[in-house]
């Protein structure tokens, strides 16, 4: 038997060596795109929060608590974003899970001065939604980088390699997104939305923000806020409102009629939605090209 006929054999015969995936659970559908673009075949995440639904009303299952139990990673938004963190760690500690939250890996923003006041998610009046900002997003994935490497050491290559590749297409989504609103002049860029949370974008594009409600969904305008908020889209002469995938208020229709201004189309404001904007540049791109069709 020549030697090259005996590696052959020994090649095929055996075993095909492949470790088991890093297995995540995911708090916030943006971290799930994330997690998958960066782990690639070397991570299996589960979606606690799935795309649609709104995070702000979650509160974990019995069955999501037996689940983040199994897995080795949990991913968070923080910042106050998921009010039952600190409930949910105490709750799988024995399991040995790793928690990586995302708002420790960038610079947040202050909320609005009136949305300090009695909000359970708010942390030292600091915004949660900062996925809205893709500078942000690339200190994540980076962040994601990291915590892969240091359960799976063997993937780094991968890891690294993915890593590089999606902040390549961030880099793209970046100079795409200021080509798009270089058409809206200052005097244009005012935000009309369901609840407050684009402050990340507003910062960076130079956008002010007119939210109906606080930070959370579930924060109600009082009427007093809302005939003020009319009024000052009267006096700023704001063409559209914009309602949300997960949280369009009736107060929204009520504006609309006072104020003669358009409704502008759906933003995804705390999530990743379905079918194109099922991705975090998808949901990206879908919120620029609405904001710019309804403002210019």
């Amino acid at each position: 038997m020549s030697p090259l006929f005996s590696v052959l054999i020994f090649i095929g015969l055996a075993p095909w060596v492949s470790a088991e995936p890093i297995k995540v659970a995911s708090l916030s559908t943006v971290l799930s795109d994330i997690a998958r673009n960066v782990g690639g075949d070397r991570v299996e995440v589960s979606e606690i929060i799935k795309p649609g639904s709104d995070p702000h009303l979650y509160e974990p299952t019995p069955g999501d608590i037996k689940k983040i139990s199994s897995v080795q990673i949990v991913l968070a938004s923080g910042l106050g974003f998921e009010p039952y963190l600190d409930k949910l760690r105490s709750s799988v500690e024995k399991s040995g899970v790793e928690f990586v939250v995302a708002g420790s890996a960038v610079k947040p923003i202050a909320c609005a001065e009136e949305d300090h006041h009695d909000h359970s998610h708010s942390h030292d009046a600091a915004d949660p939604h900062w996925w809205h900002s893709i500078a942000n997003v690339e200190a994540v994935t980076l962040q994601l980088r990291d915590a892969f490497i240091a359960v799976d050491p063997d993937g780094r290559s991968d890891f690294q390699a993915n890593a590089r590749a999606f902040e390549d297409k961030l880099k793209v989504l970046a100079k795409w997104t200021r080509l798009q609103l270089a058409v809206l002049p200052k005097s244009q860029r005012i935000l009309v939305t369901s609840h407050d949370a684009l402050g990340y974008f507003a910062r960076d594009y130079g956008f002010q923000v007119l939210p109906v409600q606080g930070i959370s969904t579930s924060d109600q305008p009082s009427s007093q806020k809302v005939r003020n908020l009319i009024q000052e889209i009267k006096s700023l002469g704001v063409k559209a409102i914009f309602a949300e995938n997960i949280e369009n208020p009736k107060v929204l229709q009520q504006i609309t009629v006072e104020t003669g201004a358009n409704l502008g189309g759906t933003l995804y404001a705390d999530g990743l939605g379905i079918g194109d904007a099922g991705t975090y540049i998808g949901m990206m791109r879908s919120n620029v090209t609405t904001i710019v069709e309804a403002l210019q």
